[in-house]
């Protein structure tokens, strides 16, 4: 039975975190913003009243105008992002931003390859973070939604060596609004990776408890039933079949952290040159030494995970509008689908398939 105390659930990726409360026996009418003031320290009614707009706090899992007033016995839920943590401030860097639509309450940015999103232990500059505080200082917001340097705008990120879209916030309004999207997984994620071997069945769902890895905490991994981890899950399809790789779409489900990585790793087709998830090693062929010169080859063609945020859909926070923006393959990804598709076909002429 619910207690008159909080509960909090780190949410999809850590961005977000959600509150449960029971307002007490006894209380007498308190408007819902005044209540949840007294149970978190430091939250501003402003903050508040943009989550009761965005549909992100619930009594008794409806949603409410800010001048509701609280009865004994209601349950009270609120979604709120979570702050990351990344050091005392971020110094604004000018570097380009590929901007693939902005206007006053969010940015799709395309990320290539190689750029980290926040700044972190080893990359306190030259992340996208900088970027976006540069960004931002020329159109007159010099800070970053929640007035804090711990408040980036994130309300999701790709790992530093996959490219794709990622959406940013650009107030607390649309920071909530779509925080309430992922956790009630509306976002759409597609991702295309190129992945060793042929999953079979060629469209499926990976299921899982997903978790860190307790003898290598670098890593993530699948855990069987009751022993941790969170629930996970991603549905796949292939869209191309080479044999030796196959070009796979993913869409998320839930988003936890490497979940595509590990999954694919999971059911057996790590994502291909993926050094953290066993990629990058030879998994199918033959022992020829020209077969191990020619991966050797694609490995330097692509020389990161094989992994692409390929397709981003949300409903707008103001608006309420649904929009879906998609960006194509990078080179990198598309060079080594043509190495693979020309060895592939040679194969068959020479042995006369």
């Amino acid at each position: 039975m619910l207690k008159d105390q909080e509960i909090e659930v780190e949410g999809e990726e850590g961005l977000y975190e959600h509150h449960r409360f029971l307002a007490p026996a006894g209380l007498t009418p308190l408007r819902v913003d005044k209540y949840i003031q007294t149970k978190l320290e430091g939250i501003s009614r402003n903050k508040i009243q943009n989550g009761i707009r965005a549909g992100a706090v619930l009594v008794d899992g409806e949603t409410i105008k800010p001048n509701h007033k609280l009865k004994p016995g209601e349950t009270i839920t609120i979604l709120l992002p979570k702050p990351v943590a990344i050091g005392e401030s971020i110094v604004p860097e000018n570097i380009p931003l590929d901007i693939r639509y902005e206007d006053d309450d969010v940015m799709v940015i395309y990320k290539p390859p190689g750029l980290v999103v926040h700044p972190g232990i080893g990359h306190e500059r030259g992340t996208l973070v900088n970027a976006l505080a540069w960004h931002l200082q020329q159109t007159d917001m010099p800070v970053l939604p929640g007035n804090t340097p711990d408040r980036p705008g994130l309300v999701h990120r790709i790992d530093k060596d996959t490219s794709g879209l990622i959406l940013i916030a650009k107030n607390d309004y649309a920071m909530t609004h779509l925080a309430k999207q992922f956790f009630d997984h509306t976002i759409t994620r597609e991702y295309n990776a190129i992945v060793w071997g042929s999953p079979d069945p060629p469209v499926g769902t990976i299921e899982g408890a997903l978790g860190r890895d307790p003898r290598f905490r670098q890593l993530m991994t699948v855990f069987e039933e009751g022993e941790g981890g969170k629930e996970s899950r991603t549905h796949y399809e292939v869209l191309e079949d080479l044999y030796y790789v196959s070009l796979v779409k993913c869409v998320l489900e839930t988003g936890r952290t490497h979940q595509i990585r590990v999954h694919m790793k999971h059911i057996g087709h790590p994502v291909f040159s993926d050094d953290r998830y066993g990629g990058d090693s030879i998994l199918k062929g033959t022992i020829f030494t020209k077969y191990k010169q020619f991966v050797e080859n694609c490995f330097t063609i692509c020389p990161r995970q094989a992994l692409h945020a390929r397709t981003l859909g949300f409903n707008h926070p103001t608006t309420g509008e649904r929009m879906f923006f998609d960006c194509e393959l990078p080179d990198d990804m598309n060079n080594l689908l043509i190495k693979w598709r020309s060895y592939v076909a040679h194969r068959k002429e020479t042995l006369g398939q």
